[in-house]
């Protein structure tokens, strides 16, 4: 075997990846996936572009990636078809996808040059500095549930700090994946410095040990990211987890109820509910529950579901088949335990993988709505008694990703604000990604940044330079 060629002796059987339309559960297309001499291939054209480009002038990289943004917005309604035809999103929802893609594209072009500057110190050294310097090429494995925004939000930080990206999509969204890989080729971007890896998750592990990749970051389930994890760590890897997440929703008396039910139906059915910061459990005080639950239960039971290619359809298909059996077993399951359904609770007949939108109340301690992540339209209300109960019910939940709270009172504001473990907390607003700041979680949610400067950081060799003029000061205490 070749010095620094993938490893042989664990070959899995090729598989070919299935583009399904989860409107229809028909076959889309089918690709074959890369044979050991194609993904040998991919690895050496990622380390010869990483040699070849990493010394490129921030100038050159944003005048690149300001025109990934340009294709993104010229083709964004083929973009968007693509990605509503893989995983069911609403076409105006697939839209608004593609369309932030290119806003973080032009946010790092604009501001990557001033996050990697050198940082100049005072130390004991006459002159001692920090300089940012890329990795080499990062592992990106990526789900299905924001096919385009989920690798953009990676890739846009990764190559504008002069790393290389190799994406294992998801297996269900190859085309997605692949159109992406022609945005940065079709941009200019040096061959190797983006490239689509179409494989399954059997062939992860091998790739991660392989010394051609430097980092991996992965937006997943929380098993994706210990099995992750645990691969990069036997090798010494840097991480970037994006786990799941049960974000709360709370409402406190003195909120402005109509903007809370409004935002509370977008939160939790954002793309079809399938989304780690969409708000799953609504934590609402006593005093106004019963006016909250009624109000979110009509609004929930208003909702147009159907075909997602069509404008006025605000929810569409579940992404797969897998996706709605474990929903449909994770609702039956918690209303068997004593929960009530108050709209929705089944898959919709016929073709396709529709579930209704779903309201439930009187929540069972330990059932899969008090303890798990559910993965479609389906709110889950809790009662409490006032913010001390608010807060613990909040934070009793493996889950630390975002939360959201609701409430006029500016010391219940900063109560949450310090309260609430989550990495991201929301007052008076849905939890939503935004170029311009830090996003990720904590406990099984994962760790790390994307996005702001903090994301760019994340897979840059934070190098430390002290210089001294001969016979200076020094020291040999570590």
């Amino acid at each position: 075997m070749k010095s620094g060629s993938l490893s042989t002796a664990n070959q899995v059987p090729l598989q070919a990846m299935t583009s399904i339309n989860p409107a229809t559960g028909r076959v889309l297309r089918r690709y074959e996936a890369d044979t050991p001499d194609q993904l040998e291939g991919k690895l050496i054209a990622a380390k010869e572009a990483f040699l070849s480009g990493r010394q490129e002038p921030f100038a050159e990289r944003a005048r690149l990636m300001c025109r990934a943004a340009d294709i993104l917005d010229i083709r964004r309604r083929d973009f968007a078809r693509t990605i509503t035809l893989e995983m069911g999103k609403p076409i105006r929802a697939a839209l608004q996808e593609v369309e932030k893609c290119g806003l973080a594209c032009r946010f790092y072009a604009e501001h990557a040059a001033r996050f990697l500057a050198d940082e100049h110190n005072v130390s004991s050294a006459n002159r001692s500095s920090v300089r940012h310097q890329p990795l080499g090429p990062v592992l990106a494995i990526m789900p299905w549930n924001f096919p385009f925004w989920q690798v953009f939000r990676f890739a846009a930080p990764a190559l504008m700090a002069g790393n290389v990206g190799l994406l294992k999509h998801a297996s269900n969204v190859p085309g997605c994946a692949l159109a992406i890989q022609e945005v940065f080729r079709e941009a200019g971007f040096r061959d190797g410095c983006f490239q689509t890896l179409l494989i399954g998750s059997a062939r992860v592990g091998d790739l991660i040990a392989d010394p051609r990749i430097y980092a991996v970051t992965l937006t997943g389930s929380v098993e994706a990211g210990r099995s992750v994890a645990a691969a990069a760590g036997t090798h010494i890897k840097k991480t970037v987890l994006e786990l799941g997440g049960s974000d709360p929703f709370i409402v406190m008396p003195s909120a402005n109820l109509d903007r809370a039910v409004s935002t509370a139906v977008q939160a939790r059915t954002v793309n079809n509910g399938q989304s780690c910061i969409a708000a799953k459990r609504f934590i609402v005080d006593r005093r106004i529950a019963s006016e909250f639950e009624s109000r979110l239960v009509e609004r929930m039971s208003s909702l147009v579901v159907g075909d997602p290619l069509h404008e006025s359809t605000e929810i569409g298909p579940l992404a797969t088949q897998e996706v709605l059996e474990a929903l449909e077993k994770q609702v039956t399951r918690t209303v068997e335990m004593g929960a009530q359904v108050r709209c929705g609770g089944k898959r919709l007949e016929g073709a396709g993988y529709f579930f209704q939108p779903t309201v439930l109340s009187r929540i069972p301690p330990g059932s899969p709505a008090h303890r798990e992540e559910l993965f479609g339209p389906v709110a889950s209300i809790f009662k409490v008694d006032g913010i001390e109960e608010a807060i613990n019910t909040a934070n009793d939940t493996p889950f630390g990703l975002g939360s959201s709270a609701w409430t006029n009172a500016v010391q219940e504001q900063e109560i949450f604000v310090d309260q609430l473990e989550a990495g991201m907390v929301f007052v008076n607003g849905m939890v939503a990604s935004d170029p311009h700041l830090p996003f990720g979680g904590i406990k099984q949610s994962g760790y790390g940044r994307e996005l702001g400067w903090q994301g760019i950081k994340e897979f840059v060799n934070i190098k430390t330079v002290v210089i001294n003029e001969a016979g200076g000061p020094g020291s040999a205490v570590e």
